[in-house]
């Protein structure tokens, strides 16, 4: 039944995957649907990372102490509600409103999803992770060919909630826990006092930055591009940070953990710099690869430091660092990027940079080997 919980999670992850890497192709849609600015129209990103990430660590500490079946329920009800309200919707306020609820169900159903895989397989946490995480690459490169060709967001919306409100809430029944006997680790509140879970989080808010960016921004990054290639890049995006996740997480398994998010944080300045070049292929390849497989190694890594029992509310607390990711990596972004592109790029290649710095800094220094 173990890997029953794998395909429960990827599924689950799959649709989770339409609020963040559909939102390239959504949002042009979005734009003309809703007759508004881009601006106003990328509050909207920054919501769905507030919320998301917010309500993930409330959902956690639920999903810890009673399963993961009620509160996964009621969160893909949530979830779908986003996508079936914006479909019927005109008024930009109500969409942030529906927007909003649904990030709420989706942050809950990631954490859980994720969590599955970090307590059911502590001898092979990085694959497994990186296997459920799969589908948050998955669902959005298969869904991005057809939302792409849509008119307008209406139509591919409806589907999506429709199909989410009736397949998660029967795969969620099935969804379990291993017995809290059978787990170790510290209560979430006692981590928290930990300098060294404050030092990986400011490192992962930083190496989140080039991921949210093209995630949030590729839409107009990409105005400039022939239409195909540009379907072709917003669809293997996605699929390029989900396959990256079990191929990474497998290797971590064998390496190390800290040696692989090292790795992952080299490739994403790397793809900064291709930014600043407008190498848009590049970018894309290196920031989709390597960026969509740093969160479930971070998390990954969270796990093996602080114990699994707790996992699901101290990964939730820890992703909150997503929701300032997406502050800095769409609006704040945005903004740079409307008065200098050039000062935007630099951003992203600074953010990169630094997290590197960070996740040194949080290995114990009887452990650094030079």
């Amino acid at each position: 039944m173990k890997k029953g919980y794998l395909i429960i999670g990827v599924v689950i992850m799959s649709f989770n995957s339409l609020y963040q890497y559909s939102w390239n192709v959504f949002e042009p849609l979005l734009k003309t649907g809703l007759n508004v600015s881009l601006v106003e129209i990328e509050v909207a990103f920054t919501l769905f990372a507030i919320f998301s990430t917010g309500f993930q660590g409330v959902g956690g500490y639920f999903a810890d102490k009673n399963g993961p079946r009620n509160i996964g329920i009621f969160s893909a009800v949530l979830s779908s509600l986003g996508f079936l309200g914006t479909s019927f919707i005109s008024n930009l306020y109500l969409f942030y409103i529906l927007w909003s609820l649904g990030s709420i169900g989706e942050g809950i159903l990631y954490g859980i999803s994720t969590n599955l895989a970090v307590k059911w397989f502590k001898g092979r946490r990085g694959f497994a992770v990186g296997f459920v995480s799969l589908g948050f690459g998955l669902g959005a490169a298969v869904a991005n060919i057809f939302i792409a060709r849509a008119v307008s967001f209406r139509e591919p919306m409806l589907i999506i909630g429709v199909s989410e409100i009736i397949i998660l809430p029967v795969l969620l029944m099935k969804a379990k826990y291993p017995e809290t006997q059978a787990l170790v680790g510290e209560k979430t509140s006692k981590n928290l006092k930990n300098k060294r879970f404050w030092i990986l989080y400011i490192s992962f808010i930083l190496g989140a930055i080039p991921l949210i960016v093209v995630s949030a921004s590729f839409g107009y990054l990409g105005e400039t591009l022939p239409l195909v290639e540009f379907t072709i890049l917003v669809s293997l995006f996605p699929l390029l940070s989900g396959v990256s996740r079990p191929i990474l997480g497998y290797i971590s398994d064998l390496i190390g953990r800290t040696k692989v998010v090292m790795l992952i944080d080299s490739f994403l300045i790397l793809g900064s710099i291709f930014l600043i070049l407008r190498m848009y292929v590049f970018a894309i390849i290196f920031i989709g690869f390597f960026g969509g497989a740093m969160i479930s190694m971070y998390f990954s890594l969270i796990g093996d430091i602080f114990g699994s029992r707790f996992s699901t509310a101290n990964n939730g607390v820890f992703y909150t660092g997503k929701a300032i990711s997406g502050f800095l990596g769409s609006t704040i972004f945005a903004a740079l990027f409307l008065f200098d592109h050039e000062i935007s790029f630099v951003f992203v290649l600074i953010s990169s940079i630094s997290a590197i710095f960070f996740l040194i800094a949080s290995v114990p220094k009887n452990k650094i080997k030079v």
